[in-house]
Parts: structure tokens; C-alpha cells; sequence
């Protein structure tokens, strides 16, 4: 699964570097910089819309349209490449509403022998450049709030079984896509299933490295660049473990 990312970089370069326009409410109202990006924070995405590629702000976490209220999002922030054409809940933005979601790293935790604490890693790109999470997106409007209520936008990330980079610490990773797909997967007119299917698989395993990092993470208040530092597994002053 991937359940904590860094979203660090500003609103104006993530826009430029998808080839795309910024959101109209984020030109005076970016989102901070957060080194720990949790579920149901909000997150930038990429999304196709009829004026072009846009960068919009969506609550992470899919809350289908049907949803009786936000929490059902809660269970949804990562959607599993291979049942996508499947359940419900995903088939329809499986379909329609695909999006990007942007991010500088993530983080990932490994069972330590003997120990009770899991060690978190950060995962990121060697090259330093952002990577591309393949993702879903939903519009929702609370049922008991009238016809008038505001309509939330919310997304998930999807994941797939990981490559050898990722297997030393989870079996599990983010679809990573490569910019010669983006166009493809935002394509709202495409329906394809089967060739976009094909575009979830795992990342090169060269594309990314991983180092440990503190414990300070496992507490989602917790939000500063500190936390992407490396620490030696084992140091006292990697901070103490708070349950999630």
C-alpha cells in the first residue's frame, strides 16, 4: 500500500513539469509544503478537463459518488491495480476519471527482527525528479447537506505488486507512470480497459532508491523536511514510535 508521501514541491512547478495549468484556487491559495502527507489530507492532482491539463486540489481518500458520508474514503486511499475493472467503487473513474498524482518520495515501513518498532524508509527517485502516481478521482456532494452542498473532489492512488527495489521492505508499491503514459492514462475519452490495465505495472527497479529515516514519522503531526533525512536504523535519536 502507500499510506504517507512528501508533496514539498510548489503548485507553479508541479504545473510546469506535467505540462499543465494551475487550478484557478490555487494561484492564491497553494497547499503548504508537507513531508508527510497522510490520508484524507489534501493533495495536488493532474487531471484532464475539457480546457486542457490542469493541477487541482482533491481530499485524499475516493469517496464514490453513492457514498452515505466522507468516511468510506478513509478505507479507500489506495485502489489495487488488478481488481480496478472489478469492484464498484473503482470501475467507474477507472474508466473516466484517471488522474496523476504528484509527490516527492514516499515512505514505506519493514518488520525488524526481534524488534517491536517498524524501521520507515523513504522511497524516491535517483534522479531527484517527482514521481508520477497513477491515481482515480471522484466528485462527491453530501447527501443530508441539499441539493446546494459543495461538491468535493477526492482521489486514491493505485498500487501493484513491487519490484525488486521495493520487495526488500513491502510487497506492495505505488503505479509509477513514465511520462510517455501520461497522456494515455489522463485521456478521459479513452475506455480501454485492457491497454490501461497494461500500463500498471511496476517501476524499473533503477528508478528508485530508498534510505531509513526517522521514527518521527510514524506521527502524522509531524510534517518538516527533517523527516526525509537518513538515520542509522538502530540510532537512539531517530525519535521514539507513536502509534498511528
Amino acid at each position: 500500500m502507500c499510506g504517507r508521501f512528501v508533496s514539498s514541491s510548489p503548485p507553479d512547478q508541479i504545473a510546469a513539469y506535467f505540462d499543465a495549468a494551475l487550478g484557478e484556487s490555487l494561484v492564491e491559495h497553494p497547499l503548504a509544503p508537507n513531508f508527510n502527507t497522510a490520508p484524507t489530507n489534501d493533495v495536488y492532482a493532474v487531471v484532464e478537463t475539457p480546457e486542457g491539463r490542469r493541477v487541482e486540489v482533491f481530499h485524499w481518500g475516493l469517496i464514490p459518488v453513492w457514498a452515505k458520508d466522507m468516511k468510506l474514503g478513509q478505507k479507500m486511499i489506495n485502489a489495487r491495480a488488478e481488481t480496478l475493472a472489478s469492484k464498484g467503487a473503482f470501475k467507474p473513474a477507472f474508466k473516466r476519471k484517471r488522474c496523476i498524482i504528484p509527490a516527492d518520495g514516499f515512505y514505506e515501513w519493514q518488520k525488524r527482527p526481534g524488534q517491536k518498532t517498524k524501521q520507515p524508509y523513504f522511497i524516491h527517485r535517483l534522479d531527484g525528479e517527482p514521481l508520477a502516481f497513477a491515481g482515480l478521482w471522484e466528485t462527491w456532494r453530501d447527501p443530508n447537506a441539499g441539493p446546494d452542498a459543495p461538491w468535493l473532489q477526492s482521489c486514491t492512488i493505485i498500487t501493484t505488486t513491487a519490484n525488486e527495489t521495493m520487495e526488500q521492505i513491502h510487497d506492495r508499491m505505488p503505479v509509477i507512470l513514465p511520462p510517455k503514459a501520461w497522456g494515455t492514462w489522463l485521456d478521459r475519452a479513452n475506455e480501454d480497459l485492457v491497454e490501461l490495465n497494461g500500463l500498471l505495472v511496476p517501476a524499473p527497479k533503477e528508478l528508485l532508491t530508498l534510505r531509513p529515516v526517522s521514527t518521527e514519522v510514524n506521527n502524522v503531526r509531524n510534517k518538516g523536511d527533517d523527516l526525509v533525512a537518513e538515520v542509522e536504523p538502530d540510532d537512539p535519536g531517530a525519535g521514539q514510535p507513536e502509534l498511528l
